[in-house]
């Protein structure tokens, strides 16, 4: 009887528990899935509308943009006022740029912009001057802005500016420039700082050409109506090039201008003119979203599962092409 009732107790030699809906994870050679982390990247789009009289030269800004490592863009403006000595503002501008570029990842740089401005500069041979602007975006979120003379930068987060970048000016019309010439500034007198972001920020950034012919609210309408950075950098592009010459806008450039003692001869005055207008310039913009991607941990163990359970990580990268009308 014992037996019988031991035999009855015990499972079956080749018993089978029942099979839990969701296997557990084993160790095997195929499919890591890794563990991942989140980082800042840029998405960016660029216009670019030059001078109506300097289209065939393709104007004197000049720019760059690279998505890359979160994401950095610069902006260069040459100095018209150098035509007047037959030196092409354009030459030192986009040999800046282009030199930005080069050294970007340059070890003596090390992801900063005022010493990405100072290697650029000192390798710039071009006779002439510019206005600039670099900002990089680290993959914590944190941009890193260096700015010298009236390029601008402004961020927007839920239908606001949060930040904007102002000129550095010697006087109304004369900014802050990057020179070949000893009198002008150097990447010491840049305006530096930082930016914590979020991820749907945008950034909008541009020669002055925009922001003297564009206000704030139009920017921010712009951006939120925009279906992506591309269309957004255009349609801010063509609304300052509409506003530039229309002599019956009064213009953030017109308002300043007032605000600074310039008008219009007091006889006019009488009459009830004033010094109203769009101011016709080069215009280059970049518009610049934060998003988030999710890439490997460079360290940590894998867990890994049975083929056929792969978890895919995809990483988009936006690239930056120069538009012209």
């Amino acid at each position: 009887m014992a037996a019988s009732t031991a035999s009855r107790l015990s499972p079956p030699r080749f018993h089978t528990p029942p099979r839990s809906p969701h296997p557990p994870l084993r160790r095997s050679r195929f499919s890591p899935v890794r563990a991942v982390k989140l980082e800042a990247v840029l998405s960016i789009g660029t216009h670019v509308i030059p001078h109506p009289r300097k289209a065939a030269s393709g104007g004197e800004d000049a720019f760059f943009a690279n998505s890359d490592a979160g994401g950095v863009f610069a902006i260069a403006d040459g100095v018209s006022g150098w035509a007047e000595k037959d030196v092409n503002p354009a030459l030192f501008s986009r040999e800046l740029m282009r030199n930005s570029s080069n050294f970007l990842n340059d070890a003596e740089v090390n992801r900063d912009p005022q010493s990405l401005l100072m290697k650029a500069h000192a390798a710039t041979s071009s006779i002439g001057s510019a206005t600039v602007i670099i900002a990089m975006l680290e993959k914590t979120g944190t941009l890193k802005i260096a700015s010298e003379g009236d390029c601008g930068l402004k961020i927007i987060r839920k239908g606001q500016v949060m930040f904007s970048i102002y000129p550095q000016e010697h006087y109304f019309d004369c900014p802050y420039q990057i020179s070949s010439e000893a009198v002008g500034q150097t990447y010491q007198d840049a305006l530096v700082c930082s930016v914590n972001l979020m991820e749907g920020d945008t950034i909008v950034s541009g020669s002055d050409g925009l922001f003297d012919n564009i206000f704030d609210q139009e920017i921010i309408s712009i951006v939120s109506e925009s279906p992506g950075v591309d269309e957004a950098a255009k349609a801010l592009a063509e609304l300052a090039r509409k506003h530039s010459v229309d002599v019956t806008f009064d213009s953030p450039y017109s308002i300043e201008a007032r605000s600074r003692g310039f008008d219009v001869p007091w006889w006019k005055k009488l009459l009830g003119a004033k010094l109203i207008g769009g101011k016709m310039d080069d215009i280059t913009v970049v518009v610049a979203k934060v998003k988030t991607v999710a890439v490997p941990e460079d360290e940590g163990g894998d867990i890994e599962q049975q083929q056929g359970n792969e978890q895919g990580i995809a990483v988009a990268v936006a690239s930056a092409e120069q538009n012209e009308e």
